[in-house]
């Protein structure tokens, strides 16, 4: 008997001691569970703070960055948002809010928050840098474009933000720039195999294919194992009929990444050229077992037909290749800009 006494008095105390829990108190013990990894214990703490006080901004936001940090973005999104209803110019819910609208793909929600997050505080330059990523996915190159300056402008000596403002260039059309920031970029880094390969890519477009056969080179001295330069010297090459020395350096290029779709189906034009049919054929079966929704493979394909004779295949295969670019038209056209919608 004594003994239920003792137990039933402790779960008295437990309870009153309980009761007498405040929002703050239930916050500062949910921060000391989750720092021991205890999510569980933090994110009931924090749940029971918000239902005494749905007003307490920290455990709203705390818990909302638990649920971030967990990948739980669907359940962090109402609680940032809330946070945001709660303090309108905290910097860091509206920078969070905007970071969960990203992971759920509701790019003009997050690129609203961010804008909200950069009035105030327009020198961050991470968050100009996720901003641009974001605009380019949402197709607001120009938009893009701006703030990858922007961020460039406040760290010249980062040199990922140089190419991240050279592709926010060339994705909105701005050659001219795009070509400047490349010329800085390779005057600052000129060690840096990138740097090498932008300068490469705009001598390419303006017809300096010498030039431009220099600084791919030079791309591949510095790094052997990036793809890119490999496959566009290798374009030069085809392009001046030297296809059996293209051959080596696109195989590198797929080599180095598998899933290098124009660099196989180069690779496929090139054995054409040199009538090596099989090869181009068992090659293109391959570009299309990678990826299979692609149009480009299915029309050389179709092409190979008609010159083996076998125009049943090529008509197909051409068909085939229509219906593709009908389903897929960004495979094979550029994106066009668009501006950021007015709110």
């Amino acid at each position: 008997m004594t003994g239920r006494v003792l137990v039933a008095g402790l779960l008295l105390c437990s309870c009153v001691a309980g009761a007498s829990d405040t929002p703050v108190s239930l916050s500062e013990r949910a921060r000391q569970f989750a720092q021991t990894r205890q999510f569980d214990e933090a994110e009931r703490l924090w749940n029971e703070a918000i239902r005494l006080d749905p007003e307490f901004f920290p455990a709203v936001f705390d818990l909302g960055l638990l649920y971030y940090n967990l990948e739980r973005f669907s359940s962090a999104a109402p609680l940032l948002n809330r946070a945001c209803e709660l303090q309108p110019s905290n910097f860091n819910a509206r920078y969070l809010l905007g970071a969960v609208y990203s992971r759920l793909d509701r790019t003009d929600d997050a690129l609203i928050q961010w804008r909200a997050a950069l009035q105030l505080n327009g020198k961050h330059v991470k968050l100009l840098q996720l901003m641009a990523v974001e605009y380019a996915k949402g197709r607001y190159f120009e938009d893009a474009a701006a703030v990858a300056r922007k961020a460039l402008e406040l760290d010249p000596n980062d040199p990922n933000l140089y190419f991240l403002a050279i592709k926010a260039l060339q994705d909105s059309g701005d050659l001219a720039n795009g070509f400047a920031v490349a010329k800085t970029a390779l005057e600052r880094f000129p060690e840096q195999p990138r740097a090498n390969f932008e300068v490469a890519f705009y001598l390419q477009k303006q017809g300096d294919l010498a030039g431009a056969a220099n600084r791919f080179r030079e791309a591949m001295r510095l790094d052997p194992a990036y793809e890119e330069p490999f496959f566009f010297y290798a374009d030069i090459l085809v392009k001046e009929g030297k296809n059996e020395e293209a051959l080596p350096y696109l195989k590198t290029a797929i080599r180095n990444r598998a899933d290098y779709v124009p660099a196989r189906i180069l690779l496929a034009r090139v054995l054409t050229n040199l009538k090596r049919w099989h090869e181009a054929v068992a090659e293109l079966e391959r570009t299309i077992a990678q990826a299979p929704g692609h149009p480009a493979p299915h029309l050389l394909l179709s092409q190979i037909y008609f010159r083996s004779g076998d125009e049943d295949r090529a008509k197909r295969e051409k068909e085939l290749s229509l219906k593709l670019r009908r389903d897929n038209p960004t495979l094979l056209e550029a994106a066009q800009s668009r501006p950021f919608p007015a709110r």
